[in-house]
């Protein structure tokens, strides 16, 4: 069985900071995309940030120069360090892996349980 279980919520004021991380536990061969998404309430979840174990990222415009999403790929771990967070920001995040490999020639999609960030003053 893969777990990913998921840290780092909590209540931030605007302008602050706060660093989520979601790590994933099992046998796990390998891991290529690493996302975080989010849903704020009324609104569909939506992509925030991605990463390939090629190193490559996307962010969404929203966060673009805000958020950067590391990873550390010997721990199958994905961080989201987010900073200037605006009232805007506030929703559940989860994290994705849509193609957790566990054996060769098989991958599946997996999901963190949702963990709430919440800006306000």
């Amino acid at each position: 069985q893969v777990q990913l279980v998921v840290s780092g919520g909590g209540l931030v004021q605007p302008g602050g900071s706060l660093r989520l991380s979601c790590a994933a536990s099992g046998s796990i061969v390998s891991i290529n995309v690493m996302g975080w998404y989010r849903q704020a309430p009324g609104k569909e979840r939506e992509l925030v940030a991605a990463t390939t174990s090629g190193g490559s990222a996307n962010y969404a415009d929203s966060v673009k120069g805000r958020f950067t999403i590391p990873r550390d790929n010997a721990k199958n771990t994905v961080y989201m360090q987010m900073n200037s967070l605006s009232p805007e920001d506030t929703a559940v995040y989860y994290c994705n892996y849509p193609s957790l490999i566990r054996r060769p020639g098989t991958a599946s999609e997996y999901w963190g349980q949702g963990t709430q960030v919440t800006v306000s003053s």
